[in-house]
């Protein structure tokens, strides 16, 4: 099957967060999940690798400010990879942002051996590093207490999962702009079987 590496067009949404969810599923950003392509400012560019068909295989994002161009996603859906997408967008990139006079280009990414062995492949030099410390209590039920019992120096919270009782409602759909009513749904399993059975479907 044929490749092309174009601009991102608005019709390439779907694949696009599919190619982007689908590649991400096994390295530590699994759970980086987005509904929409964010936007990407000019002079900042977004490339897909397209199949013949118009299905997304390759996607890299470059938002640039002044002297640097950051790549925001780079990602090669997983039936695609290892065939030299990520380095023909990469390539791509790189000749865009020299055109553009910018002299450096950067990258911000997790622990994963895979990833790190890429971007030292490309050329990439590993340098400055932070945290991401994440408080799970299905991991641990006490980690979610630790993070917020008290402010820790140098730990800054950038997101949180809470729960809390439907008597809150109200104050916390007027604090917080994302609130989910978890509900659950039960099954008496026997009696909706014998229901059935008696209609006769």
């Amino acid at each position: 099957m044929n490749h092309v590496i174009r601009e991102y067009r608005p019709a390439d949404q779907d694949s696009w967060l599919r190619c982007r969810v689908l590649s991400f599923l096994n390295t530590p950003y699994f759970d980086d999940v987005l509904t929409s392509k964010p936007e990407v400012p000019a002079p900042g560019f977004a490339l897909v690798v397209a199949s013949d068909l118009g299905a997304v295989q390759g996607i890299i994002d470059v938002t640039v400010s002044e002297e640097l161009a950051t790549i925001d996603t780079v990602a090669v859906h997983p039936d695609h990879q290892r065939q030299g997408l990520g380095r023909a967008l990469l390539t791509e990139a790189r000749a865009r942002v020299s055109a553009l006079g910018v002299p450096t280009m950067d990258a911000w990414t997790r622990d994963d051996p895979a990833t790190l062995r890429w971007y030292r492949a490309m050329g990439f030099t590993e340098s400055q590093h932070y945290l991401h410390v994440y408080a799970n209590y299905y991991a641990d039920s006490s980690e979610p207490d630790r993070a917020i019992s008290e402010r820790r120096e140098g730990l800054r919270p950038i997101a949180a999962f809470l729960h809390t009782s439907m008597e809150n409602e109200q104050v916390m759909r007027e604090q917080f702009a994302r609130v989910h009513v978890c509900r659950r749904f039960a099954m008496d399993v026997y009696r909706t079987r014998t229901r059935r059975d008696a209609s006769g479907n």
